[in-house]
């Protein structure tokens, strides 16, 4: 009974470590075109494309090579693309959410433009009130040095030259956050232009590349 228990042991085993002892098998193609093959790759070939080969013969599969500087640039190129075209396709969708019609879009973009509009007049209104000052701030000064051309005028006081140099501050201030809302409410006309643009493309109400 022994005798018989290790012998079936044996015939179940011995299979099995000839699986185990199987090594991979590989090809691959030297400079000059010639394919190999063998159990292991020179070092040499090391960044080449290889097939891997089972104890019959059939390739069972690819190992890629080192890429090119050239196919690593197509493959960066190639996924910012498809960034690009999921972002595209994401805006899209949010686009369609949003809207119903060109001019639920025009009605949101008037809205945004009103609120840059009123803060432009409002700063427009303070600068014309600032200039008031300054030209009044100066006239008091022109009967003190420096602004007075009297050698014997005297030194203007600094709390009004301090005032001379704050309203002269504070409207050029107010200067550049004219022009940025000047500058934001065409940035908001351009982009929704270009929501009108999208959506009626996307609707059929327009071509993509109108002549």
């Amino acid at each position: 009974m022994r005798l018989i228990f290790i012998t079936v042991l044996t015939c179940v085993l011995l299979p099995l470590a000839a699986v185990g002892q199987h090594r991979a098998s590989y090809s691959w193609v030297d400079d000059e075109g010639v394919t190999h093959y063998g159990d292991s790759i020179p070092p040499e070939y090391a960044d080449k494309p290889k097939e891997v080969i089972n104890e019959h013969g059939i390739t069972v599969g690819h190992i890629q090579g080192k890429k090119t500087a050239e196919e690593v640039a197509a493959e960066e190129a190639a996924k910012e693309l498809q960034v690009q075209i999921d972002l595209q396709n994401r805006a899209d969708r949010a686009l369609l959410a949003t809207y119903v019609n060109v001019g639920e879009i025009e009605m949101h973009r008037d809205r945004r433009v009103e609120l840059f509009q009123a803060q432009a007049r409002v700063t427009e209104l303070y600068l014309r009130n600032l200039d008031r000052r300054l030209k009044q701030l100066k006239l008091e000064a022109s009967a003190y040095k420096p602004y007075s051309s009297d050698p014997n005028a005297p030194q203007i006081d600094r709390k009004l030259l301090d005032d001379i140099d704050e309203t002269e501050s504070s409207i050029a201030r107010h200067k550049e956050n004219l022009k940025k809302f000047q500058n934001e409410e065409r940035q908001i006309i351009e982009r929704f232009e270009g929501d009108i643009q999208r959506f009626m493309v996307l609707k059929g109400l327009a071509q993509a590349f109108p002549e």
